[in-house]
């Protein structure tokens, strides 16, 4: 009877406040935000549900709760102190404006350290780093910032983007753990953004990819990830590590939010002249290629050669398997199999030329007269680098030689033209839209594990191409290990392999949330073993 008596109260308030019930009824919930999107997310702003703040807010709590604590994900080495200033400004521009102010309005992103922001340092990973400001943001973080994106945090990544192996680093103790089973790696370099955006401690992240490290740690967390043609996304402020590969690109939950990101970063960038081949071919929109049904009538080439039973897990084999079945199933033409005969040669006879002494000398020049250190030899004095990075950093530094100027320069030229040729070839013969394989051959591997495969497939077609490669979830192994589905296409070819992987990503839903970092205010029982699989009271 009390309780009615407080309704009809509570009813008459709301009424004379000119409150609907519904506004008060329904709330943003720490649940909701698993496995959030942009769009879901921009619905519930539009609903007047959930505002940038209470967003941040939602997210920044959860870091607390599993990044350094709990099953200590240790994804991230900064949290943005003005990440919630940020929101309240974008909450009041929409409260002026009564719209947003751009495609990411609000949306919290996870950066990968080595891209410059002008309001947080930028370590690389590297603890001689530590207190490098930056004068200026990166192109790319310039460009989400324009969109409304907040920078909530920066992620750890291997040092130097070094190791596609694991992500460990100088500037935080210890490795990123995989939250899918935290004895594991998060593959590298890009596993702190990999790591932090499978966890939820932000909506989208932006990762490198050099050999392996965007696709590689999308594939190890049950993620998308894009590497796309080089020349479409600038890498201008982006701490370098061989140019004539570096890319950046998306890590996300879903193919849509990894479209919105491309939409928001593609483009011209007169800082990097390899962004000059992107002109005239960026669509208006990438939006427009996210077809359910875009896998009808496609004719998807299975390239064998990266996936070897002799050399491959048979766990990954099988789901391999299953894959090209459903692919079949959602209406492609299934051409088993593709191959470049000649791969193995080039990849055996192609020479290692490390870019890294020119390449980032040049990009702590630009770092103004405050930076810590102006050459990559100050920083081997400084000694503040992670042990295992010692002789490689020395011998890089020792070859005072330009890359060009090395004897084998142009001979591995040739060998990336000539492999542009034969996959070009390959594909044109037989006629397919794609080529697929598995993005690991192997499940992700333990921690400090160096002796047993990596698996890794990622390094060998698109980055010596410069062609664009993007993975998607394929499901699980070992139940709860994610492996990763790679889709491979010709230069520029963005648009067929979004609406190919939208309509695989559709058609099999295998993306699930790691249960190591359940929402917020459920009731957990003790983690068993290391599968991380938790058992609800």
């Amino acid at each position: 009877m009390k309780s009615n008596k407080l309704c009809f109260l509570l009813a008459i308030a709301m009424a004379f406040l000119g409150i609907k019930p519904s506004a008060v009824a329904q709330h943003f919930s720490p649940k909701q935000l698993q496995e959030a999107t942009i769009s879901s997310l921009h619905t519930a702003m539009q609903n007047g549900k959930l505002t940038a703040e209470e967003l941040v807010q939602l997210y920044l709590d959860r870091i607390k709760a599993y990044d350094k604590d709990g099953p200590f994900i240790n994804a991230l080495i900064m949290v943005n102190p003005k990440a919630l200033n940020e929101a309240r400004r974008l909450d009041s521009l929409y409260k002026v404006r009564g719209k947003f102010v751009g495609p990411l309005h609000g949306i919290p992103v996870i950066v990968k350290d080595n891209y410059n922001t002008f309001d947080m340092p930028t370590t690389n990973g590297t603890l001689a780093m530590k207190n490098s400001i930056p004068p200026v943001d990166a192109f790319v973080i310039q460009k989400i910032r324009e969109a409304g994106a907040i920078l909530i945090a920066k992620s750890n990544l291997a040092e130097f983007a070094q190791s596609g192996n694991f992500s460990v680093s100088s500037i935080l103790p210890g490795y990123s753990r995989n939250p899918y089973d935290t004895r594991r790696t998060t593959a590298g370099s890009s596993g702190g953004t990999a790591a932090a955006v499978a966890a939820d401690f932000g909506t989208i992240g932006l990762g490198t990819d050099t050999g392996s490290s965007i696709r590689g740690p999308a594939a190890h967390q049950s993620l998308v990830g894009f590497r796309c043609t080089l020349g479409l996304i600038s890498r201008n402020g982006i701490a370098p590590l061989a140019l004539t590969n570096d890319m950046g690109g998306p890590i996300c939950r879903t193919v849509e939010d990894a479209v919105r990101v491309l939409d928001v970063i593609a483009g011209y960038d007169k800082a990097d002249s390899v962004t000059q081949r992107s002109k005239d071919k960026i669509p208006a929109s990438y939006m427009s290629y996210l077809d359910k049904n875009g896998l009808k009538g496609a004719r998807i080439g299975v390239f064998r050669q990266l996936c070897d039973p002799a050399k491959a897990d048979t766990q990954v084999v099988a789901l391999f398997n299953n894959a090209l079945n459903e692919l079949r199933l959602a209406g492609a033409t299934i051409i088993d199999s593709v191959s470049v005969m000649e791969l193995d040669m080039i990849q055996k006879t192609m020479d290692t030329i490390p870019q890294l002494r020119r390449d980032f000398n040049q990009y702590l020049a630009n770092l103004g007269p405050n930076a810590p250190h102006k050459t990559l030899e100050s920083i081997i004095k400084s000694k503040q680098y992670h042990p295992f990075l010692e002789k490689y950093l020395q011998d890089v530094n020792a070859d005072t030689l330009a890359p060009e100027l090395n004897k084998g320069w142009q001979k591995n030229l040739a060998l990336r033209e000539r492999l542009r040729q034969l996959l070009l070839r390959a594909m044109d013969s037989t006629q397919v839209d794609v080529l697929v394989y598995p993005s690991f051959s192997y499940p992700p591997r333990l921690i400090g594990d160096l002796n047993t495969p990596s698996g890794t497939n990622n390094n060998a077609l698109s980055p010596p191409t410069g062609f664009p490669a993007f993975t998607v979830p394929m499901g699980f192994t070992y139940n709860n290990l994610p492996a990763g589905l790679q889709f491979f296409g010709r230069p520029f070819s963005e648009p067929t392999l979004i609406k190919l992987c939208y309509a695989y990503e559709q058609a099999t839903h295998h993306r699930l949330p790691p249960a190591s970092t359940p929402p917020l205010g459920k009731k957990k029982r003790k983690m068993h073993g290391g599968s991380n699989r938790l058992s609800m009271n």
